[in-house]
C-alpha cells in the first residue's frame, strides 16, 4: 500500500449549468443501479453490480444515506452520484453520456468536503484500473492504496474436492450462529483492513434485508466442539453468476485447508442453485490470491483503490 497524497483545499469547481443535486433516498436504489450498471458496461464490458448490493448497504442502521450521499440530476435523469460509507469508502458513478463535463471532478470535491466535515483522515474510491475513473483520480492527485482482482471460476470448470479434517463440518448458518459468524469475519478482515469494527446490527441488516437472501447463502464451518471457526457468504445473481462476498477462517485454524474447503462448498451450492460462473474479489492487502488460484480461479478484472489524504 502506498501513502496517499494530500487533498487540495482550493474551492470546489462549479457543477455544470442546468444540473441539480439532492441527497439520495432509499427508493433511489433502482436508478443508482441503472447508473452504475451503465458505467460498468462502458468501462468493463460487463455489469458486476446488483441492485441487491445497494439495498443491502443502505439497510445498515449506521449509514445515514441522506447526510452521506448526493445525486446529480439532468432534469429527472440521474447522471451522477456519490456516497461515503463508513470512514473512508467512497463510491461514485457518472453516466457515460455525460462524461467530460466536470461532473466526476465536482463529485470528488464534494466527497472531500464531506470527509473533512465528518473527520475522515482519508477518502478512497475503487475504480477499474486504467479506466476513465482511474485516470481522473490520478490527475486529481489520488494515489493507489491497493489493487483488487475479480477472480472467476469459469463455466464448466471441474470443482476440485477438498476434504475437511476429521471433526470439522460445514453447514448452513442458523440465526443463533450470526454473532459468531460476524466475529470470525470481522476478526479476520481487521487483520489487514484499517477501519472501525462493523456493528453487528449492520452485518445482520445487510444480510437478511438484502433482496433475495436465503439461509443457505451463509455457511459456517465448525470444529470438534461445534464452535464456528470459518464463514462463507455467497449470493447468486440473475444470469447465473455466484459471488462469494465474504470468506474467512479464524487465525488459529489456518493452514489446514479449511478456507479451500469452504470455498469449494460455496461453489458447489451455488451451482446447485443455478450458477454457472462463480466469482469473488480479493486485494493486495490480504495475501489470499494464491488460495483462490489453487482451486482454479483466474483473474478477469483489475481494480485499484485510489485515495487522497484530507488536510
Amino acid at each position: 500500500m502506498t501513502s496517499t497524497a494530500d487533498a487540495s483545499t482550493d474551492p470546489a469547481p462549479a457543477l455544470p449549468a442546468g444540473l441539480t443535486t439532492r441527497p439520495l433516498r432509499r427508493e433511489d436504489s433502482g436508478i443508482v443501479f441503472a447508473l452504475m450498471a451503465a458505467q460498468e458496461q462502458e468501462d468493463l464490458g460487463t455489469v458486476e453490480i446488483e441492485e441487491a448490493d445497494i439495498v443491502g448497504d443502505w439497510a445498515k442502521p449506521s449509514h445515514d444515506l441522506a447526510a452521506r450521499s448526493v445525486a446529480v440530476l439532468d432534469g429527472d435523469l440521474l447522471v451522477g452520484y456519490a456516497e461515503l460509507m463508513g470512514v473512508d469508502r467512497a463510491d461514485t458513478a457518472v453516466l457515460p453520456s455525460h462524461r467530460g463535463r466536470g461532473i466526476g471532478t465536482w463529485l470528488a470535491w464534494w466527497l472531500r468536503d464531506l470527509g473533512r466535515r465528518l473527520g475522515s483522515p482519508v477518502v478512497g474510491n475503487p475504480v477499474p484500473e486504467g479506466g476513465p475513473g482511474d485516470r481522473l483520480l490520478a490527475a486529481l492527485g489520488y494515489e493507489v492504496r491497493w489493487t483488487s482482482w475479480v477472480l472467476q471460476l469459469p463455466p464448466g470448470t471441474e470443482i476440485p474436492e477438498r476434504e475437511l479434517p476429521e471433526g470439522y463440518a460445514v453447514r448452513t448458518a442458523a440465526d443463533a450462529d450470526l454473532r459468531a459468524a460476524h466475529d470470525v469475519l470481522e476478526d479476520a478482515f481487521l487483520e489487514w483492513s484499517v477501519r472501525d469494527r462493523e456493528p453487528f446490527e449492520d452485518f445482520r441488516a445487510s444480510l437478511v434485508e438484502r433482496p433475495g437472501f436465503e439461509p443457505w447463502n451463509l455457511r459456517v464451518l465448525t470444529d470438534h466442539g461445534g464452535t464456528v471457526v470459518g464463514v462463507s457468504l455467497v449470493h447468486v445473481a440473475p444470469g447465473g453468476v455466484a459471488y462469494v462476498a465474504r470468506l474467512a477462517v479464524r487465525r488459529d485454524q489456518r493452514g489446514r485447508g479449511l478456507a479451500q474447503a469452504l470455498l469449494v462448498d460455496s461453489f458447489r451450492l451455488a451451482r446447485e442453485h443455478g450458477a454457472s460462473i462463480s466469482e469473488l474479489s480479493t486485494d493486495s492487502r490480504t495475501g489470499a490470491l494464491g488460495l483462490y488460484e489453487k482451486v482454479g480461479m483466474r483473474s478477469v478484472a483489475t481494480w485499484v483503490n485510489r485515495a487522497v489524504r484530507l488536510a
